[in-house]
This record gives structure tokens, C-alpha cells and sequence, in this order.
């Protein structure tokens, strides 16, 4: 009979932060608890003791007992690049997180608030494959111009979760796999995995791959110079208008594929063009993975929330399943990854990492 353990997971979110509770890989609860007033704060991170107060007494108030908690997992924010897996959360990561250098995002806190809770308690508090995890190969690495170096940043608690589950199923190691992972959600990601790393894969959030309900996506660097240098947009404005006003929002003034959807199926023309032409990018940017794996590939996969639309994925799978089988494995799933990866480690079935200050020679050519 395998141990139980029971983890919390911490999952901070903009205006929010859902929490679980999972014993071993079952989920006893979910919980969404509302953060207001997140704009009177003048860091994000700063934020941690009322989120950490407002769980607590969410626990409490349910009656869970906490000294029956082994581990505290929470999602990975914006910290320096680093190989997959599982970390325990220590002093060095905290620095990080509180310091935002890397970005102000609400997953920072997901690290914070992890040990703030395990502390009380006297339990280890981990992180699971943040986006920062970085595993590219050197030549994936170049971009064509010198000042300039291909960042890796992507949706990896997810994708990692998938070629896990996708080796389980062909009854292999994740480690012996290659896989095609294309994330579908807010942001695009496609990742080439070979044999447990993410060797190349776009930068879904700063401009590279297809574009996505709100995000550009990769575009010609001459027009977006002059559209930079016109003087009808301000730095901060442009970025918005590239990372929330693009996409089908900015084609066709939806949010979502859903409604992208209701418009093809309401004989719109504009609207099919646009719901063709992201299936295309899609299935064009898996193509270029297949190159980077020599065309040695176990499966493809599809994931994510627009991974919920038989629609899109059947477009996407006409123009990719020469390639390899697909398969479709819609949602994030965040919680459940975070509770798996921390139960690999309580097991003993892989050893948890530990986050360091020390900047190797990739660091610094990444990040200066």
C-alpha cells in the first residue's frame, strides 16, 4: 500500500489564489479565494502576508487539520533560468521572488507563500517547473543578431506535465521520449522535448510562435520598428497593444476562440480567415519542431484550454498527423502538476533541486 501524503498547493493568480489540497494524486478540495485591492501594492510580492492569512483561515474555517500536511507546493515564478524539476524553496529562491528583478507577476508569490505556510509548520515548501526553466540547446539559442539571445520562457509545468503522462501511456520514461508539446491558451507555446528536456521552444510571451487570443506572436521586425518609431504609441503602450490588443482580439475585437468560433460557424468570412490562419501557425510552428527533432517524434501534443475545441484541433491535426500520432490532452491542469511533481520528490523518485544566486556563463549571456 503506497503512503499517503497530503500537499497544499499554492497557485497565485492576478486577482486571486486557488489553492487544493491533494492526498496523494486525488484531490480532496479546490478553492478559489478572491484578492482585492491587488493595485495598492507597490510590489506583488508584498502581497504574501494577506494572501497567507486569507488561506489559512480558509483551512481553518474548513476544518482541515494542518498538522496532517507533508508539503506545501507552489507555482514557480519569475526567477533566474534554470533546468526542470522539482525545488525546494530556500532563502536564495525567496530573494528572487521578493526582489521581482525578472518581472512583477502574481506567480512570484506562489514560491512566498508556499513557505510562509510550511514554515509554520515545519514542512517542506517546493516550486514545480516554472517558466523560467530554460534547457535549450546552444544553437537554439542564436537568434541572427548579437544583442539579442533567444529566451526561454513558456508554459513548462504543463508541457512537462503532458510528455510525462503522454510516456506513461506509450508505456515509456518521459527521459527516452520525443515529443511535440504545443500549449493552447492565453499565449502559445510549442516545445521540441527530447528525452526529457525542452531543447527549443518560443517565446510565447515576448514575440515569437503563432499568435494567440490576445498576443501578436512573431511579426516583421522592419514594420514593427516603424510602427515603434511613428509616435502614435508610447513604449508602454505598444507593449500592451502587442501583448493584450493583439491576436484575435485585435483582428476581430473578441477575447476568446469560443466567440472566434460562434462567428465561423455564423458564415463570417473575416472570422473563418482569422480561425484558419491561427490553426495554420499553429500547425506551421509544430512542423518547425519537427526539424529540430529529425523528424524523430513519439507524438505530438495538444494542450491547454483551446485544446478544448474539436474545431481547432481537427484543423491543426489535418496539416500535422503525417508527422506523428496526436494527442489532445485539453486544460492546464496546474494543480494536479504541482501535486505530482512534489510527490515524485516525498517518494523518493526524483531528488528535489536547490536554487542558487551563482550565475553561470548561460545566465549572463542571457540576461546580461
Amino acid at each position: 500500500m503506497k503512503k499517503k501524503y497530503r500537499i497544499l498547493i499554492i497557485n497565485p493568480k492576478a486577482d486571486a489564489t486557488a489553492i487544493a489540497l491533494y492526498e496523494n494524486e486525488v484531490p480532496i478540495f479546490e478553492q478559489s479565494i478572491i484578492q482585492e485591492d491587488t493595485k495598492g501594492y507597490s510590489a506583488v510580492s508584498l502581497q504574501a502576508p494577506d494572501r497567507t492569512k486569507k488561506i489559512l483561515d480558509f483551512l481553518l474555517s474548513e476544518g482541515i487539520n494542518l498538522s496532517k500536511i507533508n508539503a506545501v507546493a507552489g507555482r514557480g515564478g519569475l526567477l533566474k533560468p534554470i533546468k526542470g524539476g522539482t525545488y525546494m524553496v530556500n532563502n536564495e529562491m525567496l530573494e528572487d521572488l521578493r526582489a521581482g528583478e525578472r518581472g512583477e507577476h502574481a506567480s512570484n508569490l506562489g514560491g512566498i507563500i508556499a513557505a510562509d505556510i510550511a514554515s509554520g509548520l515545519n514542512i517542506p515548501a517546493f516550486i514545480v517547473d516554472p517558466v523560467v526553466v530554460d534547457e535549450l540547446d546552444d544553437v537554439a539559442r542564436i537568434s541572427g543578431y548579437p544583442l539579442i539571445s533567444r529566451k526561454s520562457v513558456f508554459h513548462a509545468l504543463n508541457h512537462k506535465a503532458c510528455g510525462r503522462r503522454a510516456a506513461m501511456e506509450l508505456g515509456k520514461r518521459y527521459e527516452d521520449c520525443h515529443f511535440i508539446v504545443a500549449h493552447l491558451g492565453d499565449g502559445i507555446t510549442i516545445g521540441a522535448h527530447k528525452q526529457g528536456r525542452v531543447i527549443d521552444v518560443n517565446n510565447g510571451l515576448n514575440g515569437e510562435g503563432p499568435f494567440s487570443p490576445e498576443r501578436a506572436g512573431s511579426l516583421p521586425h522592419g514594420d514593427l520598428i516603424d510602427l515603434c518609431y511613428s509616435g502614435k504609441y508610447s513604449y508602454k503602450e505598444m507593449k500592451e497593444q502587442l501583448l493584450y490588443h493583439a491576436g484575435i482580439s485585435g483582428y476581430l475585437n473578441k477575447k476568446n476562440l469560443s466567440q472566434l468560433e460562434e462567428g465561423v460557424k455564423d458564415g463570417s468570412e473575416q472570422d473563418e480567415l482569422i480561425f484558419r490562419a491561427l490553426a495554420y501557425q499553429v500547425a506551421k510552428e509544430i512542423g518547425s519542431a519537427s526539424t529540430v527533432l529529425s523528424g524523430q517524434i513519439d507524438a505530438i501534443i495538444l494542450t491547454g484550454v483551446m485544446a478544448y475545441s474539436h474545431l481547432l484541433v481537427d484543423e491543426i491535426v489535418k496539416r500535422t498527423n503525417w508527422i506523428a500520432d496526436v494527442f489532445t490532452y485539453p486544460g492546464e491542469n496546474d494543480m494536479q502538476s504541482l501535486a505530482n511533481g512534489c510527490l515524485r520528490v516525498l517518494r523518493g523518485e526524483e531528488q528535489a533541486k536547490e536554487y542558487t544566486h551563482k550565475v553561470g556563463k548561460q545566465e549572463s549571456e542571457l540576461y546580461g
